[in-house]
């Protein structure tokens, strides 16, 4: 059941007037809450929803044990049985098979040739996003940085939240629990602030992220086969697929929440408008990178200690990013490459020191620095293999001048792949649009944007995405990247 699909527009149709219906019965609205999660989630794959009942239940037991005892044993012990319940499922379902893969290639470079049977286990959807949300609620009480709730309805209902929970934003119990603990009042403006966040979404995912992917995925399959021009494209293209398919899922979550009456967090802030590799980490999937920042790396020090603990520190948060986001080699160095990025950034030291003299040439020279940098990382993100990697970038850096030897592929009369040249030229006006529209928004959300311009303005221009959306939705719409992660 995708939010882009006629199923969940059918299930909306049904749970939101129900939903304002009951609002004034907090109980009986969290229940609503909690059984149309519950169907959202099982739409995918019944077994798995014991998954999220058991992390629910361990953890809310673990919270409030955790704040009732004194003894600091004691609560070490429960915070640690909360920390093996949820990674010991995160570990099993995601990382088991390529552990064991990885250590059957250690034996075999040192002669033993071990033999065992990997369990093929399929991943569950949300997993690594509610396994967050879910420790952090424990981590916080440990802290004596949140009072547990009493209530193990609100809490499970917050556990299992549909709008946002499969893709995030991970929400902190402090701010998103006492939301379900309150009276919920139909704002015109914030619901109308929610529509505006759902139909960007939308654009987004539908006329942006899906288009390219018809491009990247035909490349990626098999980049040997394409020139190095085609596997330039390719990249730039994911680069703006995966921004736009998890920015746009963000938006939806967002909207859905307020036409609810929750608010959640903001996930992106306009990232590839960043000047620096430490810029577009507070730009980007900012609930994951303050997730990281607050969990792992303060708890390992910070930057308190000297520089070799602190470059450590960012060293083990994104290598450990990196593995959050999928259990391979490639995810590994691509956590390895945006820490090495974060050391080597010139302008985080010039940013912070305020050396340039022109602030249009260093924005301008940090800007194409970032992007430059985090899009050949993606390579690593989006390819298949370390080895399909290599041949990307290989035949991207190719096209400098006496590099044309490092390509692998043959020469091709056409940049275009997997579309007709209306298809390619619908691509790039979207892009236009895509572009525009997140400079005129900046640092604001596109539902502040749309309430600050004027009312005609602002008609205009949700009709014009609307129309755009109607006409040009292309007829096979995938699921969200962020899905399997």
């Amino acid at each position: 059941m995708l939010f882009n699909s006629s199923a969940f527009l059918a299930f909306y149709v049904v749970f939101f007037p129900v939903y304002w219906a009951i609002h004034r019965n907090i109980p009986a609205r969290n229940a609503l809450i909690l059984i149309g999660s519950y169907i959202f989630y099982g739409s995918w794959d019944w077994r798995f929803l014991s998954l999220i009942f058991i992390s629910t239940v361990f953890d809310y037991y673990c919270g409030q044990k955790i704040h009732s005892s004194s003894n600091d044993k004691i609560r070490k012990s429960f915070l640690a049985l909360s920390i093996i319940v949820n990674l010991g499922i995160l570990g099993i379902f995601k990382y088991f098979g390529f552990f064991v893969s990885s250590f059957i290639d250690l034996m075999s470079i040192i002669g033993i040739h071990a033999n065992f049977t990997t369990i093929s286990i399929i991943l569950p959807v949300w997993i690594s996003f509610y396994t967050f949300q879910t420790l952090s609620y424990t981590l916080d009480i440990y802290k004596k940085n949140l009072t547990p709730t009493s209530n193990f309805l609100s809490f499970a209902a917050f556990v299992a939240f549909f709008p946002q929970l499969m893709a995030g934003p991970i929400e902190r119990a402090k701010a998103l629990l006492p939301q379900f603990e309150s009276r919920r009042i139909f704002d015109f403006v914030q619901f109308r602030n929610g529509l505006y966040l759902i139909l960007w979404g939308l654009v987004k995912k539908t006329l942006i992220a899906d288009r390219l992917a018809v491009y990247v995925d035909i490349v990626y399959a098999d980049p040997s086969s394409f020139t190095a021009e085609q596997c330039l494209v390719a990249t730039l293209f994911f680069a703006i697929q995966i921004y736009c398919d998890f920015s746009g899922y963000s938006d939806i979550a967002r909207g859905l929440g307020k036409t609810l009456g929750f608010e959640l967090m903001v996930n992106f802030k306009t990232p590839y408008f960043s000047s620096s590799i430490r810029e577009f980490w507070q730009r980007w999937h900012i609930s994951l990178s303050t997730w990281f920042r607050d969990y792992v790396y303060i708890p390992l020090g910070g930057s308190r200690e000297s520089s070799f603990i602190l470059k450590r520190n960012i060293l083990i948060t994104f290598l450990l990013s990196g593995l959050w986001h999928g259990a391979a080699y490639t995810f590994i160095i691509w956590g390895l490459i945006h820490a090495l990025g974060y050391f080597l950034d010139p302008h985080t030291k010039i940013h912070n020191q305020k050396l340039l003299n022109s602030p249009i040439l260093y924005k301008l020279s940090g800007l194409i620095w970032t992007i430059t940098f985090v899009t050949l990382a993606w390579i690593f993100f989006r390819a298949n293999s370390l080895e399909d990697a290599n041949i990307v970038l290989l035949n991207i850096i190719s096209i400098i001048p006496g590099l044309d030897y490092l390509s692998t592929s043959t020469s091709s009369p056409s940049i275009i792949v997997g579309m007709n040249n209306t298809e390619f030229i619908l691509s790039l006006y979207f892009l236009c649009l895509l572009f525009i529209t997140e400079y005129l928004i900046k640092d604001k959300d596109i539902d502040t944007f749309t309430s600050n311009i004027p009312i005609l303005t602002r008609w205009i221009f949700s009709w014009f995405l609307l129309a755009n959306l109607i006409v040009f939705s292309p007829t096979d719409t995938g699921a969200f990247i962020y899905f399997q992660f």
